[in-house]
């Protein structure tokens, strides 16, 4: 009896225990399903992830004021602090760095501001960020309803407002406009000609309880300290980031007098701490994922083990009918694991269709994606079926390849 006669034969007894063979498929495509679901889920969350946050990470660098990182004195030596980096020389920058026209120029006035309009009133729990036109596009917000600042707004300073979308509900009834109407916060009153979309999620409620006003008038507020400003570049291409971060250190350097040898007065950083960070939260939830499927596919196994033993029992007059008629004990063992592999394929084609289904479903939940076809664990999910299968079926296929072909035939 050669290779593909087993093959056959294994076949055979597939069709003629249907039900049986049907049961132990769905064991293992339960398996497999909850394997290739949750590791496709993640890659599908992933993916809305990064497309939804590339203004954030991959597109946009930011250049601060060089700060102490804790203590000031290190080892007995005074550390040098620098001073904060000006509106002129941010205006500076703006004007002479000419790789990007996306240059956001900002600064946070106040995380405690309280916000009045007619008899209502907030907390004292509003941001208040001084910024030009830019910033919206360099953060990766939206313009619900309304419009963003001209450029002559931000210039002459004019008291009007974008408000975040926490704000507007607070001040707001559902079904009154909020467009064009007034508000007001140190003792001086502003027009919104804008509310940002609603952001929750990862960035949390505070992202939605925001005022942003024209850099000059927002340059006014500092009444009891120097503003820190904020350079945020903004580059269509994220291949040009390394080289447009070089150009810029050079220009910042010139403008703030760095001398040559020196170090930088100011901090030049890739925005990307956070697609860091929900990159290594995902990796971490992959391995969960595949830790969960690795449990249900170990009670797969047993289960196709214990069923493949009693299909010995079952079958131990045939087995000794084939060694009578000459089957080697090799011939034997091949017949039972092409059975147990067989089984294991069928249930999981079966699964890794459900998991890819599960898998694209919840991600399509979380955000807007286009469907995937996780090709890779497509692969390791047919490799783990036929590992299953191997595992599972060579105690069984062992025991029938010993078994005395004499008191085979005596089995009743």
């Amino acid at each position: 009896m050669d290779l593909a006669e087993n093959i056959r034969v294994g076949i055979r007894n597939i069709r003629a225990n249907l039900l049986r063979t049907i049961l132990t498929a769905l064991i293992i495509a339960i398996g497999i399903s909850s394997l290739v679901g949750i590791l496709t889920s993640i890659d599908g969350i992933q993916k809305v992830i990064n497309s939804n946050m590339s203004g954030l990470g991959a597109n946009s660098f930011d250049i601060e004021e060089q700060r102490a990182d804790g203590q000031q004195r290190r080892q007995g030596v005074q550390q040098k602090v620098y001073p904060p980096i000006t509106l002129k020389e941010a205006l500076m920058f703006q004007e002479k760095f000419v790789r990007s026209n996306e240059i956001s120029i900002h600064a946070d006035v106040t995380g405690t501001l309280e916000v009045k309009r007619l008899s209502k009133k907030t907390n004292p729990n509003i941001s208040l960020t001084a910024t030009n036109q830019h910033y919206i596009v360099s953060k990766g917000l939206d313009v619900a309803l309304g419009r963003n600042f001209t450029a002559r707004e931000v210039e002459r300073g004019s008291n009007v407002v974008i408000i975040g979308d926490g704000l507007r509900s607070a001040l707001f009834e559902d079904n009154e406009e909020a467009l064009n109407q007034g508000i007001s916060f140190f003792g001086t009153s502003y027009r919104v000609i804008g509310v940002l979309d609603k952001k929750g999620g990862f960035s949390g409620p505070g992202a939605d309880r925001r005022v942003l006003v024209p850099l000059v008038t927002g340059s006014r507020l500092f009444t009891w300290r120097d503003p820190r400003y904020r350079i945020s570049v903004y580059m269509e291409d994220p291949t040009e980031i390394i080289s447009a971060m070089g150009d810029a250190t050079g220009i910042m350097r010139s403008i703030r007098k760095d001398q040559i040898g020196k170090e930088n007065s100011f901090n030049i950083e890739r925005s990307e701490s956070l697609a860091e960070n929900l990159a290594d939260i995902s990796g971490k939830v992959r391995l969960a994922g595949g830790v969960v499927g690795f449990i249900t596919l170990l009670g797969a196994s047993i289960a196709l083990m214990n069923i493949m033993m009693v299909s010995v029992t079952e079958r131990t007059r045939e087995i000794g009918v084939r060694k009578a008629l000459g089957a080697t004990p090799q011939r034997i063992k091949e017949q039972f694991l092409i059975e147990a592999i067989v089984i294991c394929l069928l249930g999981g084609l079966a699964g890794i269709f459900l998991g890819i289904l599960i898998g694209n479903l919840v991600a399509n939940l979380i955000g807007e994606g286009t469907l995937i076809i996780p090709w890779v664990w497509m692969i390791l999910g047919i490799i783990v079926c036929v590992a299953v299968g191997l595992i599972s079926g060579v105690i069984p296929a062992n025991k029938a390849a010993k078994l005395d072909p004499i008191e085979s035939l005596r089995f009743e």
